[in-house]
């Protein structure tokens, strides 16, 4: 059974797939635009929190290239296609997760879906989705 906060979601992966195969900007604006709706309806994403300090929770943050990211997954099948499949997961609303990846400076932006269907939304991008 999928959690009611990410039925929908399942768009998103079907167009970063159609952008994997043909990596075009008009397929990109799509794939923006199924986010920013998923968005707007309220979606969530699962997000992993790093187990250090549990009292002061902090999102995982994935390097690539030597830069930081925050991770988020479209769900649940999509976060244990990773190595580390045990971990402390929870729901978060996208505009949340989305506003906290553009709005720290320790991180270049955030990875969804990193192990699979995945799209690095950098600052850039992140701001054209919260319609900044």
């Amino acid at each position: 059974m999928t959690d009611k906060g990410l039925v929908g979601n399942e768009k998103i992966e079907e167009d970063i797939r159609m952008l994997q195969q043909q990596p075009t900007p008009e397929i990109l604006a799509v794939t923006l635009s199924a986010i920013r709706r998923r968005m707007n309806a309220g979606g969530q994403f699962v997000v992993a929190v790093s187990p250090e300090g549990m009292e002061n929770l902090q999102l995982r943050v994935i390097e690539h290239d030597g830069k930081r990211w925050l991770e988020a997954f479209t769900s649940f099948d999509e976060q244990m296609k990773g190595p580390e499949q045990v971990m402390s997961t929870f729901l978060a609303d996208i505009g949340q997760v989305l506003r906290m990846a553009a709005g720290s400076d320790a991180v270049e932006g955030l990875i969804l879906n990193p192990w699979n269907r995945t799209i690095m939304l950098d600052k850039t991008f992140l701001r054209l989705i919260l319609g900044h």
